[in-house]
């Protein structure tokens, strides 16, 4: 057994309610997209390749225990018996590797923001108290269907525990079902349910005792809300006040603590923090209630790094740590810090773009650093090549430095070279802005993959095609990426036009009022604006979408536009841009395609997109050698395509 010198609290064991947890790592409850009405191979394989990386705890997505709780699509049905063979190949799967597996018992109340079969479900919550993000009237629920609901939990419990798990854990933080019934602004109930606090926590209660009932000794637990940041939860007292109460009944065995509710946009953030958050900062409000119970404590809340959860245990602010995303990022994360490997690990960098991102479109996970997350059956284990070959790379951004990196872990071998002085390519971009110098760990990341796989890097060196016709490698990956896109602008000449790159690399002068022109709705043209209002311009951003953001996943938006929001910036939506001159610039609205004038402008700032960088590629059309283009260069679009596409010429080469 490798020495666990370097996190000694972090992989020493833990007993939880009466089972042995190897370590104190967990890999938390998120929903995967990864399953349908049941659990499927792929959501197997996607848990086994964290237990295999080394998770001592490991708790599965959210599970329907009710008919009358309709949350998204790809939504497991625990309560139903087709379940079982599913939930037996998760927890065979996490068993072969040590790991300890708990399902999540889930109903979403009044939280249902989707369709089936093109039309509303009927959301149910306490009271008819709609919530401002879902934008849904819930019906009362009856005292027969808080009955039923209750008998549910327990169903879905027992279908677990018939089919090997080692417990279960009541999602009952964020904002869903039995947080509505502990808040008194949404549990306005005058029965036994509602009114003390007695009585509003007589549901969650009801439903842990049928749990238990079902689910004997295993481990039973709850997942609650440290705070909501909600205008409608209750808060950290009314939490600890709730705990005590559960810890005198006796019936459960831990609390996982996380913070956010699904209630607001605002709150909701807090289910997924972005980057902007810093790492950690659940662990305070955590700590504050682990020193009022006596219950061990699980503690969520961007917890990326092996250092900072060993720092959480060795002060006492938790016993076990959520390490979720972490491990999304890099399976292996528990194994490489048991092993004193903490560089090797592939750092999450809280973009969210493929994780919650995806989920939040309907699709199946994924992580934006390594497309192999929640595609295990397909792309787990890149196999070693049977015929190495001599790869050359051009181009240092992330779909070039991923090609390099997947290709030589290969056996190929493979040079990579980059006209710049430095690697990142855009990367090197998107870390200026203000909240993003996280993204800058991508290419850090990247790196040091390019480096344990042997990839030979050439900067500051242009490559053209008489250059591989000479080098006469077996194949070329073009990742040579994208410039801006600059269309012809009526009175440019007159005005100072600038795009957005030159702002964020400090290149130009803008003077102090600036228009932003935005047709991509993404973080740059949002980046930019904060930017510049922060050093003290009138920035007016208009957009061609209905909002800044517009292609951004919720999370990130939502963080952003309250940022834009505090920093002055001035939104004007349905904006396309017609022209410039000295002092204004010119838009139409997108729809009726009336005049919007803006005066005052001393420069304008264009957002519109990139176009490819293609040059080599056409110059090397007819040669005879294997040519393959990835990223931005083949089309421009975000980090995430340029890594995929890099992974998959890697993995195909």
């Amino acid at each position: 057994m490798a020495d666990p010198a370097p996190f000694p609290r972090l992989f020493s064991p833990f007993v939880l309610g009466g089972r042995e947890v190897r370590n104190r790592i967990v890999f938390t409850a998120h929903h995967t997209h990864l399953g349908g009405d049941e659990p499927t191979p792929e959501l197997a394989a996607y848990y086994e390749a964290r237990a295999r990386g080394g998770a001592g705890l490991i708790v599965s997505e959210a599970c329907g225990v009710h008919d009358s709780g309709f949350f998204a699509a790809h939504m497991i049905q625990g309560h139903r018996p087709a379940a079982i063979p599913g939930f037996r190949a998760i927890a065979e799967a996490c068993h072969r590797h040590d790991a300890l597996i708990l399902g999540q018992l889930f109903h979403p109340g009044r939280e249902v923001r989707v369709k089936a079969d093109g039309v509303t479900q009927v959301a149910v919550g306490p009271s008819a108290v709609p919530g401002e993000r879902s934008r849904v009237m819930p019906r009362v629920m009856s005292k027969a269907l808080i009955a039923s609901v209750v008998e549910g939990y327990g169903i879905t419990a027992g279908h677990m525990a018939q089919a090997g798990y080692d417990g279960v854990e009541i999602l009952a933080s964020q904002g869903y079902l039995p947080a509505q019934f502990l808040s008194p602004a949404i549990n306005l109930r005058d029965d036994r349910y509602g009114g003390s606090r007695e009585n509003r926590l007589r549901f969650l209660r009801e439903a842990l005792a049928a749990v238990r009932s079902a689910i004997g000794t295993r481990i039973l637990g709850i997942r609650i809300s440290t705070d909501s940041r909600a205008h409608d939860a209750h808060g950290d007292d009314e939490t600890i006040a709730y705990l005590r109460m559960l810890e005198d009944d006796g019936v459960i065995d831990f609390v996982s603590l996380v913070q956010g509710s699904a209630s607001s946009l605002g709150s909701s953030v807090h289910i997924v923090p972005p980057m902007e958050w810093e790492a950690g900062y659940v662990i305070e409000a955590a700590a504050r209630v682990k020193a009022a119970i006596g219950l061990p404590v699980i503690v969520t809340g961007r917890i990326n790094q092996p250092q900072i959860a060993e720092q959480v245990l060795a002060r006492g602010q938790a016993d076990l740590v959520g390490m979720t995303r972490a491990q999304i990022a890099d399976p292996e994360m528990a194994s490489k810090a048991r092993q004193g490997r903490s560089d090797d690990i592939r750092a999450c960098i809280g973009c969210n773009q493929a994780c919650s991102g995806h989920g939040l479109h309907g699709m199946a996970i994924s992580c934006i650093q390594h497309p192999a997350s929640g595609r295990e059956l397909r792309w787990g284990s890149p196999a070693p090549t049977a015929r190495p070959r001599r790869i050359m790379v051009v181009g240092a951004g992330p779909a070039g430095l991923k090609a390099a990196a997947v290709a030589a872990a290969r056996g190929h071998q493979v040079t990579l070279y980059e006209r710049e002085r430095r690697a990142g390519g855009q990367v090197r971009l998107a870390e200026r802005l203000p909240g993003r110098a996280e993204f800058g760990g991508l290419t850090t990341n990247l790196l040091r993959e390019c480096a344990l796989a042997g990839v030979v890097m050439v900067l500051g060196e242009t490559i053209d095609a008489e250059r591989v016709r000479r080098e006469a490698p077996d194949a070329v990956v073009l990742a040579t990426g994208a410039r801006p896109y600059r269309p012809e602008i009526e009175g440019a000449q007159e005005a100072r036009v600038h795009d957005a790159w030159q702002v964020i690399a400090d290149e130009a002068n803008i003077g102090s009022s600036v228009v932003i022109a935005d047709t991509r709705a993404d973080w740059i043209a949002m980046g930019t604006a904060e930017k510049l209002a922060l050093a003290g311009c009138r920035v007016r951003l208009c957009t061609t979408g209905i909002a800044p953001g517009e292609t951004l996943q919720q999370y990130v938006r939502d963080s952003l536009a309250g940022r834009l929001h505090s920093a002055g910036v001035e939104v004007i939506p349905y904006a396309r841009l017609f022209g410039i001159d000295d002092t204004t610039a010119y838009f139409q609205h997108v729809v009726t395609g009336e005049a919007m004038v803006l005066e005052e402008t001393d420069s304008l700032v264009l957002s519109l997109g990139h176009s490819a960088e293609s040059a080599l590629e056409d110059a090397l059309a007819g040669w005879e050698g294997e040519v393959v283009a990835v990223g931005d260069c083949l089309s421009p679009r975000t980090a995430e395509e340029a890594v995929y596409e890099g992974f998959r010429a890697g993995f195909s080469l």
